[in-house]
């Protein structure tokens, strides 16, 4: 089991946060940069400095891009890209908020295939459920589930297709799990077929402030 990290704090604000996912770069799939809902309008030398220090200790960096579940345009997005890129030498890019209807799947495969042109080499989908099965076939990883652990306890379901593809192609994000209880939503995470999972205590509206308690635990 490895860590997706989503670390949505200024490197600024918790410098102590960054250096310690540097440290335990061998236990991180990959950490989400997202310097301003995306890149910002302007290179943020904290977030330089972070981006560089991870990718130093052999860590994916991976640039935040809003899909708005297909709102966007595609020039908006391809810009996040190339700022990504450019400003913090991303090594790929996290789609976030994408569509999981069968209808948006041409779009979405369109926008990857850019993305890799941009030297994308790591490609991370994240509809937050499961989507259309075509969207496994398209992403390096894929999240089928971001929310709240009482949900994730309860309302879980894992359709068949998935059991077609490695667990090492999914992802859980779970939010709100009580430190004590990260070794259960790992345990969870690998038995409904999840080989990449973070499971944090923060909570709506900014769950990502902290890296996961389980980093440094006993259970990863």
């Amino acid at each position: 089991m490895t860590l997706l990290i989503p670390l949505y704090i200024h490197p600024a604000q918790d410098p102590d946060a960054w250096r310690l996912l540097a440290a335990a770069s061998e236990r991180v799939y990959g950490v989400v940069l997202n310097a301003a809902n995306g890149p910002g309008a302007a290179p943020d030398p904290a977030f330089v400095s972070a981006a560089r220090d991870l990718r130093a200790a052999g860590t994916r960096v991976l640039g935040y891009v809003d899909m708005d579940y297909g709102a966007r345009p595609d020039s908006a997005v391809l810009d996040d890209l190339d700022r990504h890129r450019t400003w913090y030498g991303t090594d790929g890019c996290f789609f976030d908020q994408v569509p999981a209807d069968r209808s948006a799947l041409p779009g979405c495969r369109r926008l990857v295939r850019a993305a890799r042109q941009r030297d994308a080499t790591t490609v991370v989908l994240n509809p937050g459920v499961h989507p259309a099965p075509g969207y496994a076939r398209i992403a390096d990883l894929l999240v089928t589930f971001e929310g709240p652990w009482p949900v994730y306890r309860s309302a879980f379901t894992r359709p068949r297709w998935t059991a077609r593809h490695p667990p090492e192609r999914f992802c859980h994000l779970v939010y709100g799990v009580p430190p004590a209880l990260s070794s259960v939503a790992e345990r969870a995470a690998r038995e409904r077929g999840a080989g990449v999972s973070c499971a944090v205590a923060g909570t709506l509206p900014n769950p990502w402030a902290a890296p996961p308690p389980g980093l440094f635990g006993d259970a990863w």
